[in-house]
């Protein structure tokens, strides 16, 4: 995929090929996942959209925002082996709370199964 088209949110790759980090051999940095999951969210017609924490901020906001069909399903990346911050803990919390859909997220293949599963 080139740069240009990845900023214009234009996939070109095949979805087999989106679901690996390529990292080289070293653990994959937690950018470079959120980068692959989003990309296969699009690649299968999901509005994804990034959240940035910044000052006056919900604390505790998850990562990505996944919209499809009506379905919102937040996304908080994290490295394997990543816990979730006890302000992130809340924020699911309050989401799951109010019928809301939360998934933390290690690699594409976390996002799959979640939603086969949960597919209505």
């Amino acid at each position: 995929m080139t740069r240009r088209a990845q900023q214009l949110g234009i996939l070109t790759d095949k979805p087999e090929r989106l679901r690996k980090v390529r990292t080289k051999g070293r653990a994959p940095k937690e950018s470079e996942i959120q980068a692959a999951v989003r990309d296969w969210l699009r690649w299968h017609k999901w509005l994804v959209i990034r959240n940035h924490q910044t000052l006056g901020s919900h604390k505790g906001l998850s990562d990505l925002v996944a919209v499809k069909g009506g379905r919102v399903l937040w996304i908080e990346v994290k490295r394997p082996g990543g816990e979730l911050r006890p302000d992130q803990e809340r924020f699911r919390d309050e989401i799951l709370a109010h019928g809301g859909e939360y998934l933390v997220a290690r690699s594409v293949e976390d996002v799959e199964t979640y939603l086969k599963l949960t597919e209505v």
